[in-house]
């Protein structure tokens, strides 16, 4: 069976590392981007640049690296695509992990138009903080 094209935006979100040149390309300008509460700078974001402004900046500046690995990927047929993975993190201390998520994408005309993310806290908190 071949992959659905909504999967594959997601995917090749992923697969980028989080690059620039590509999340330009797959996310739309008013994307909405839900962060679970407890995850370093939870809540909800609305449009692109917030997303990159206040979540990423402040995010980012706390790793060495920071990118989503996507390893289980369902369609269903209202636009959604369900991702399993895990972040793998580097923190700027040298200290690394791999934290569990689930996403779940609204993808519209080729674009992400929105995410609910929900991620293993925890074992982010613990990284960070020790």
């Amino acid at each position: 069976m071949s992959e659905s094209a909504d999967i594959a935006v997601v995917r090749r979100m992923y697969d980028s590392k989080l690059d620039p040149a590509v999340l330009q390309e797959v996310i739309h300008p008013e994307i909405v981007w839900d962060v679970t509460p407890g995850f370093p700078g939870g809540g909800v974001y609305h449009g692109f640049d917030s997303v990159g402004r206040d979540f990423f900046g402040p995010f980012l500046d706390r790793f060495d690296a920071f990118f989503p690995v996507g390893e289980q990927y369902y369609a269903d047929d209202e636009d959604h695509v369900f991702a399993l993975g895990h972040y793998h993190a580097v923190t700027k201390e040298g200290e690394t992990a791999d934290v569990r998520f689930i996403h779940l994408w609204t993808v519209r005309d080729g674009q992400l138009t929105e995410l609910r993310q929900v991620a293993d806290t925890l074992v982010l908190d613990q990284t960070l903080n020790g």
